[in-house]
């Protein structure tokens, strides 16, 4: 067994996907960050208001998951903050193009620079590589940006925690569970993608 094949095993040094990117480190995660930001705020723009929330159906959640989990804590918590920052200082890539602090909505956003650096941190440690361990993953990560979301919603509209579960929580658990199944499936095909390329050829 060669050093490289080794290396892709959780047992030995896990790492990220981020860190079999090419090139110098510092410009490499530069760009990671940056465009793991851009990514969420593409993502964002995919978006669905209903009566049954004031926040909208948006593909933001799987971004900020799957951005942690390949990038790792440090630069998934980084895009994430970047996200957050040039939103609030106006940049219109929030939920359709808005921008600025505060909403019902601004809570979620403080939750995806936890999550990212919570499921960046489970990635790093290998859990990334199986069905379950990323169904877990983004199960976590979600209950993050739920938690943080509902306070935020909570203090926007003045709502109690079960008016606040209700509307910021409930309306969103079959599609967060189709979109951690997608990820599931996603990021452990990856991984044995990889680990094919690098194996040495007999």
């Amino acid at each position: 067994m060669t050093t490289t094949t080794a290396s892709l095993r959780p047992s030995a040094h896990p790492g990220v996907l981020a860190d079999l990117v090419p090139g110098s480190a510092l410009l490499r995660d530069a760009l990671l960050v940056v465009g793991g930001a851009g990514l969420t705020g593409l993502c964002a723009q995919v978006s669905l208001h209903t009566p049954l929330s004031p926040v909208p159906f948006t593909l933001q959640t799987l971004a900020v998951l799957l951005v942690g989990t390949a990038l790792g804590a440090v630069r998934g918590a980084s895009a994430m903050l970047l996200y957050l920052a040039a939103g609030a200082a106006g940049v219109p890539w929030f939920a359709n193009h808005t921008h600025g602090l505060g909403g019902p909505s601004f809570g979620y956003v403080v939750g995806f620079v936890l999550a990212a650096a919570l499921v960046g941190e489970l990635a790093r440690r290998g859990i990334d590589r199986g069905v379950l361990g990323t169904a877990g993953l983004m199960t976590l990560g979600n209950a993050v940006i739920y938690l943080a979301g509902i306070v935020g919603l909570a203090m926007d509209l003045n709502l109690g925690a079960q008016q606040a579960i209700a509307l910021g929580v409930t309306p969103f658990l079959i599609t967060d569970a189709l979109k951690t199944a997608l990820a599931a499936g996603l990021l452990p095909l990856v991984w044995r993608g990889v680990a094919s390329t690098a194996a040495p050829e007999e």
